[in-house]
């Protein structure tokens, strides 16, 4: 069977309906654990103390806000080429949860940086790259609502999204791009040892590591359970709209 049959809106509706209770149970099941966790069960770090604890959700919300805009690029290409209504209808079903996915990493961003930056804000290369790319989801979102016709707004919003993954990929990669900068480097990353084992990369302690890592999961299942509800919501959609035009 091949991964293109589920462009088919009908086949999509029946996969889709299938996984939803699965991805929302499975949310529930790592999301409120990892932050109870955190919040609740670490201990505060001794330089920043309880601040840091906003680790749990400035990262992860980060991390999806950078690569919802790359999937959203992934379907826009793909609209573009093959012309497949539903990847078009799930980059714009991603476009809102992106876009609040980089609002809380830019407010808990500023909530964590000022008592250890000593200012809400910095022009950054990352940060200035990040509210460069919110934008770009304000805009794309405004694009869709804008114009009328499904084909041309899609066609329109995916040119949009592939200018604006450049400051996608500024945002991801700004601290190996340039030295300068107070935005610290990657949070957690993981290192493959010679026996194969893979472990946490220091400076981030271990009970940090781990309930960080299971929020992570739990804010990606997060998104592919809401990605899942907004594009069936948008196929359902498209669908009363071709039905009244039929009726008109």
């Amino acid at each position: 069977m091949s991964i293109w049959e589920f462009a088919n809106p009908v086949r999509f509706m029946r996969l889709s309906g299938k996984l939803l209770p699965y991805f929302a149970a499975a949310t529930a099941l790592t999301l409120i654990p990892a932050l109870i966790w955190g919040f609740f069960f670490t201990a505060d770090d001794y330089k920043q103390g309880a601040t840091v604890k906003i680790i749990f959700v400035h990262v992860p919300s980060a991390f999806l806000a950078i690569n919802i805009y790359f999937m959203m690029f992934v379907a826009s290409l793909i609209w573009l080429i093959r012309r497949h209504h539903v990847s078009a209808l799930a980059a714009k079903a991603a476009a809102p949860v992106g876009a609040i996915m980089t609002l809380i990493a830019l407010i808990t961003g500023a909530v964590w940086g000022q008592p250890i930056w000593g200012t809400w804000w910095v022009w950054d290369p990352r940060l200035t790259a990040f509210l460069i790319m919110f934008i770009f989801y304000i805009g794309y979102i405004a694009l869709w609502a804008a114009i009328d016709e499904a084909e041309k707004a899609a066609d329109l919003t995916s040119i949009l999204c592939m200018i604006g993954s450049v400051f996608a990929v500024v945002s991801r990669y700004a601290v190996e791009f340039w030295n300068q900068g107070l935005h610290q480097g990657k949070s957690l990353v993981l290192v493959p040892l010679p026996n194969g084992e893979v472990v946490e990369k220091p400076p981030l302690d271990p009970s940090y590591a781990w309930p960080l890592l299971l929020a992570g999961v739990g804010f990606l299942l997060l998104f592919l359970t809401l990605l899942l509800l907004r594009t069936r919501t948008e196929i359902r959609n498209r669908r009363i709209t071709a039905l009244r035009a039929r009726e008109a």
